[in-house]
């Protein structure tokens, strides 16, 4: 048996290892890349190996790093079927078709730019000075069906007319929807057949809804081989979800190869217990500037878990009840799913909430907003409020249009609660506005270039670390010493190589045997 690392390795995007015993290869995960654009676009448009050869593909939990390339895997051909929790199937559903729905947006984008390029271009041949307004407004005219709607046809036909190169996305909402007559969902603690004598069961990872570390069994040549995957290991102790599982069936705890995530292998978060108090005092500090507090955050996972902790201190009083605008059509469908999984809620969240006939994640102060006009209304809206929105680390999504209007004044806030991967503009919000509160806020601000403009950082940054949906070095620790593991080798991947070096230099320290693979490394089992 061997393991081939196609993606998350020295890297936390594109998660994709392929396991190989006897005549079975099964995949685990099949994860989008994400960070610059133009690089990630080359590595998703292609799968590193005929999908003619997998035979099953298990996913970890439902999140586009691990999940976002399925739709190729299954335009296929491929004869396999892809395994995962029943809760990470439902919520698939949505965060797929939301994927191809921003492909496919962009790939419109970009070909009424190139076609409008074109014609400004063939306007101001033979030495006219420029596009005058009429002119501009008659290109756009053409080019659009009103004042927003790109009119598609005209489009393509004159792509076709001048023989441009047209944008495809790599997937659209019609793969999607054929992905999804492959999935099959199971509950925990089930043993599920994924080959020839091979066989998987998931257990809890404490990450997000139906997050799942894969328990793989198989025999080869008589003998039992045992890889353990954890997909993403959630925090102890956070609201909504249980810890990740450490007592493991004595079939699955005598692990040859561990397969383990480093995202913060060289990080320590806040304690989960001072969450409230900090976002407390945030409230009270925008609040008394009259501001908005701006999230960017995932859809999935860290949107409930604000929502359950921001539902908590209005119960408990003490804090003024901004109206709470949940600013993503993705959130609100994802949101619906938690409230069809109850039966992997925590006690506390029984008892809090579900034994009192309450829903953690709606109440009078919480709003979701649907349509792009509600958005629009809310971005101007100058009373104090909170706003959670899309992308999680402010690549695309609704969030960019608040930042756009509200970036540039020191009354708001930009409340960072999750992991900004390199080159995305999360991170240089996060680096930036970090830099400039810790100067002091002296001197000119940061600028920052997005939706084709550049401004000026003087909204406040807060990082609050503590909301991290990843187990930091000492609870990813804890998962190893605390667990009824026993563990012959570590392969440490999805965490950017410094991350991902220093926990694998931790680990040998602690006197495990460990491999850091480079991508495209395969390690014998």
């Amino acid at each position: 048996m061997n393991i081939t690392f196609y993606g998350g390795a020295r890297e936390v995007t594109g998660s994709m290892h392929l396991l190989t015993s006897g005549q079975d290869r099964i995949l685990l995960d099949c994860g989008m890349f994400q960070g610059r654009r133009k690089e990630s676009e080359i590595r998703n448009k292609t799968l590193p190996f005929s999908t003619r050869l997998i035979t099953n593909m298990v996913l970890s939990h439902a999140h586009i790093d691990h999940s976002g390339r399925i739709p190729l895997l299954t335009k296929g051909p491929y004869f396999g079927r892809i395994i995962c929790t029943r809760a990470t199937a439902d919520a698939c559903q949505y965060l797929l078709l939301d994927s191809a729905h921003i492909r496919e947006s962009d790939a419109k984008y970009l070909n009424y730019k190139t076609v409008r390029g074109l014609l400004y271009q063939m306007k101001t041949t033979h030495g006219a000075p420029g596009v005058s307004k009429s002119e501009a407004k008659k290109i756009q005219n053409l080019l659009k069906k009103d004042q927003h709607e790109i009119n598609v046809d005209v489009i393509d036909d004159l792509m076709e007319k001048f023989h441009l190169e047209k944008i495809i996305p790599i997937y659209t909402t019609e793969d999607v929807e054929h992905a999804m007559t492959f999935f099959d969902g199971y509950p925990y603690n089930q043993p599920v057949s994924i080959g020839k004598d091979v066989t998987c069961s998931f257990y809890d990872a404490g990450h997000i809804l139906g997050s799942s570390i894969t328990a793989i069994q198989a025999r080869e040549n008589g003998k039992r081989i045992n890889v353990l995957y954890t997909g993403d290991i959630g925090r102890f102790d956070r609201p909504i979800l249980n810890n990740p599982t450490l007592n493991f069936d004595d079939t699955d705890r005598h692990v040859d190869l561990l397969v383990m995530e480093s995202t913060y292998g060289n990080r320590f978060h806040d304690p989960v217990e001072d969450l409230k108090p900090k976002l407390k005092q945030i409230i009270h500090e925008t609040y008394s500037r009259r501001g908005t507090i701006l999230i960017p955050a995932f859809a999935y996972g860290r949107t409930q878990e604000l929502l359950y902790m921001l539902h908590e201190l209005y119960n408990a009083g003490g804090i003024p009840r901004m109206p709470i605008y949940v600013d993503s059509p993705l959130a609100s469908k994802i949101t619906q799913v938690f409230g069809e999984h109850p039966e992997v809620f925590d006690d506390d969240a029984h008892k809090m909430f579900l034994e009192r006939g309450q829903n953690p994640f709606s109440s009078d102060q919480i709003h979701f907003v649907s349509s792009v006009e509600e958005s629009m209304g809310l971005m101007r809206d100058e009373t104090p409020h909170i706003v959670i929105a899309g992308s999680g680390m402010c690549e695309a999504g609704r969030i960019l249009h608040h930042l756009r209007y509200k970036i540039h004044n020191p009354r708001h806030t930009i409340l960072i609660v999750g992991f900004m991967a390199e080159n995305t503009l999360g991170r240089r919000i996060l680096e930036c506005g970090l830099a400039y509160e810790a100067s002091g806020r002296t001197g000119p601000p940061p600028l920052l270039r997005f939706l084709n403009k550049e401004y000026p950082l003087k909204a406040h940054v807060v990082k609050m670390g503590g909301f991290s949906a990843h187990a930091d070095r000492t609870e990813m620790l804890k998962f190893l010493k605390e667990s009824n593991l026993s563990i012959k080798k570590i392969a440490v991947v999805h965490g950017e190589e410094e991350q991902a070096l220093s926990f694998g230099g931790h680990l040998e320290d602690q006197g495990y045997c460990v491999a850091v693979p480079l991508p495209g490394e395969t390690i014998v089992i």
